[in-house]
């Protein structure tokens, strides 16, 4: 009988240098180094310096990357004209993964798939995902675009082209390790896709909008969207713990909770928790207090009750809401992070590849002829 890892669950693929979770430790590393860590003495650009370089920057080397972000900043008149045409109701990761598809046609030269214009290209996406992210929002909102300011740093980019301001450096620091707990996470399902694609030499720009269609999903990336909504269901602090049992009582889908790699908990938790609590801390409103403490019982409820802890997206969700993002925007926002990862392992992939092509387990019926049709 045919052995089958469903989910290709347990099923090692290929070899990365990217990252992995220390079973010693239980850590999510980049390259080494513990996420954790890198949250908390590293900005979010010396992160992705390092996904992609496999160090981290010195000063100088820092500033050139720096640079070359800048350099790469700005959409195209034909994509901003396309942009103004996408449907407001369209979910925001679809339309990003239509306009990450257009930058695609703007590449001349699009079928050259060297890995050394990876790179380039993986930079190129790197700044321009977020001005399409920011971009969206708010001609969905009727408003008018706002281009990039190179003389902000990444994070405070983005809320200048979201907001047409930049927060607090307390607002913006939790934001920035957002994006370092989110940008890479070994074969995860996004990343599997990319690498898939890539191995067919189908380029970075195929491969980047196909693991944008897999994040897009509720049970991947899209979680963290799920776990505001499931917020806003249980409505206030004191029907959570209530809420809770119930929905374990009637087996209703949980989100934020639990995790494939992870058993004894999501080592990017604690940081991101304590980020979401600046957040609240921050604001000091009842909204902000009310949000935490929902969280905190729903946490410690599903803990007591069931010994599953809670993964990256439920408390992250929440922090974006809390920073003023719409919902809708937070799996993209896990794109701009993510780009990171992706394009690490699409080289990855590309420097010793492989197609790869897995076999099935057939459970139709046997070979049989085709009758004619008054035969049938």
């Amino acid at each position: 009988m045919t052995d089958i890892k469903y989910g290709l669950a347990g099923v090692v693929t290929d070899d990365t240098a990217v990252s992995k979770v220390m079973p010693e430790t239980n850590s999510l590393t980049y390259r080494g180094y513990a996420v954790q860590d890198l949250a908390s003495q590293c900005r979010f650009e010396e992160v992705a310096y390092l996904i992609w370089n496999g160090e981290l920057p010195n000063k100088a080397q820092l500033a050139e990357f720096e640079q070359q972000e800048k350099a790469e900043r700005g959409l195209s008149d034909d994509l901003l004209a396309v942009m103004k045409r996408f449907p407001k109701q369209a979910h925001p990761m679809a339309t990003l993964r239509t306009a990450v598809s257009f930058l695609g046609l703007e590449d001349g030269d699009i079928e050259d798939h060297a890995t050394d214009r990876l790179y380039e290209r993986s930079i190129s996406l790197f700044a321009k995902i977020p001005q399409i992210v920011a971009t969206d929002y708010r001609l969905r909102n009727g408003l008018e675009p706002i281009a990039p300011d190179n003389s902000l740093r990444f994070s405070e980019n983005f809320f200048h082209m979201c907001f047409g301001k930049v927060p607090a450096p307390e607002v913006v620091k939790c934001f920035d390790i957002s994006m370092t707990l989110y940008a890479e996470h070994s074969f995860n399902a996004s990343t599997f896709t990319g690498r898939v694609i890539a191995s067919s030499l189908s380029g970075i720009y195929s491969a980047v909008t196909g693991a944008i269609g897999s994040l897009k999903g509720p049970l991947h990336g899209g979680a963290n969207e799920a776990v505001m909504h499931m917020l806003q269901e249980v409505g206030t602090a004191e029907n959570a713990k209530a809420w809770m049992l119930d929905a374990l009582a009637t087996k209703k889908k949980i989100m934020g909770f639990g995790h494939r790699v992870y058993r004894s908990g999501d080592s990017r938790v604690p940081t991101m928790t304590e980020a979401y609590k600046k957040m609240v801390d921050i604001l000091d409103t009842e909204e902000a207090r009310k949000y935490w403490e929902m969280s905190r019982i729903l946490d410690e409820t599903m803990v007591s009750e069931k010994g599953i802890y809670p993964n990256l997206d439920f408390p992250a969700g929440p922090a974006y809401y809390l920073m003023g993002f719409e919902i809708p925007m937070f799996t993209p926002i896990f794109v701009m992070s993510r780009i990171t990862g992706w394009t690490a392992h699409i080289k990855e992939q590309l420097e010793d590849n492989k197609l790869i092509r897995p076999l099935s387990n057939y459970t139709g019926p046997a070979q049989r002829e085709v009758k004619a049709i008054d035969q049938r």
